[in-house]
């Protein structure tokens, strides 16, 4: 295998580390605790280590299919006795096959009723696709999917609200936005029954830089603190703790360091590939010391490395 290809693989598995990392950390509950605090209005008036007692189970991070038929599969317990839970089968056995980030039941303070909360995380905004409309179809997957789980044959006032919330970094500006249904009288009035609060899409949207301390951004800046590749983590975990309150936990703490060794492993690599480009096309040694800030014995370190030729001196 060349280094050129070995590179891209190590990239490759690195940045999907790092996305696997991301999803662990904000799948924690003391987190989500924070993201529901300021998502859902019944726990608005909480303090964050309140609600964390309401998320019910561990939240199911990328195992849960998208695909119609799938994500409501039937599971059996030990018992013999067949139970309704979200699909949960291994990512191996369905390779590329599309799957919800982090999704988990929260109980609410009735202590009858629950909804069904995803989260998705985005380094930015896509360009693939426009993030609403794709929004819209996991939320009504979110729905459909409750079918022979939540609710059956007719009896759809059993169907669970459900939150879709998306996270997207490196935006233009510090947002966050509710989409939802709304009734609007086109002709009379009339109170139609049944609950118009089932679908809920939030979309937020975080800038690159770490938010000031301020009450209204102090959601944006726990996710920012999170994800960010510019702070080190004992500057991560004195955010964590003092402002937040949130436990250091053994996962915690691990999480972090693994985001930031492989944040770091990404920089490293984009670096080398740009070293790698201004070589190949020509730009002295001098010229890419002076661009990237590297001293001419790293920069010949990176080209060694890769196996290319330096000139002769």
């Amino acid at each position: 295998m060349n280094t050129e290809v070995k590179n891209v693989i190590i990239a490759t598995d690195g940045k999907a580390q790092y996305d696997t990392s991301a999803k662990r950390l904000l799948a924690q509950k003391n987190i989500l605790a924070h993201i529901l605090v300021r998502t859902v209005d019944e726990f608005k008036e909480m303090k964050p280590e309140e609600v964390v007692s309401y998320i019910e189970g561990e939240p199911k991070i990328g195992t849960v299919p998208i695909e119609p038929g799938m994500t409501n599969m039937m599971k059996s317990s030990q018992s013999g006795q067949k139970i309704k839970e979200m699909n949960t089968e291994d990512v191996e056995i369905n390779e590329g096959m599309i799957r919800f980030d982090i999704i988990f039941y929260v109980r609410m303070k009735d202590g009858i009723s629950q909804i069904i909360v995803n989260i998705e995380a985005q380094k930015a905004e896509p360009i693939a696709y426009k993030i609403i409309n794709r929004s819209v179809f996991y939320v009504s997957r979110l729905i459909s999917s409750q079918k022979e789980r939540d609710f059956v044959k007719s009896n759809y006032d059993d169907i669970k609200r459900v939150f879709s919330i998306w996270i997207c970094m490196n935006m233009s500006g510090n947002t966050m936005s509710h989409i939802h249904l709304v009734k609007d009288d086109m002709l009379g009035e009339y109170n139609w029954k049944g609950n118009i609060n089932l679908i809920n899409i939030i979309l937020i949207g975080i800038t690159n830089e770490l938010p000031a301390v301020d009450k209204k951004y102090e959601l944006h800046r726990l996710i920012s603190t999170l994800l960010s590749n510019q702070l080190k983590p004992n500057e991560k975990f004195e955010i964590i703790e003092k402002e937040y309150g949130i436990p250091l936990t053994e996962d915690l703490r691990k999480d972090v360091n693994v985001m930031c060794n492989l944040s770091q492993g990404i920089v490293d690599d984009t670096e080398m590939k740009i070293v790698i480009n201004m070589y190949k096309n020509n730009f002295t040694l001098e010229q890419i010391s002076l661009a990237t800030k590297k001293s001419i014995a790293e920069i010949e370190r990176i080209i060694n490395e890769n196996s290319i030729a330096l000139p002769q001196k």
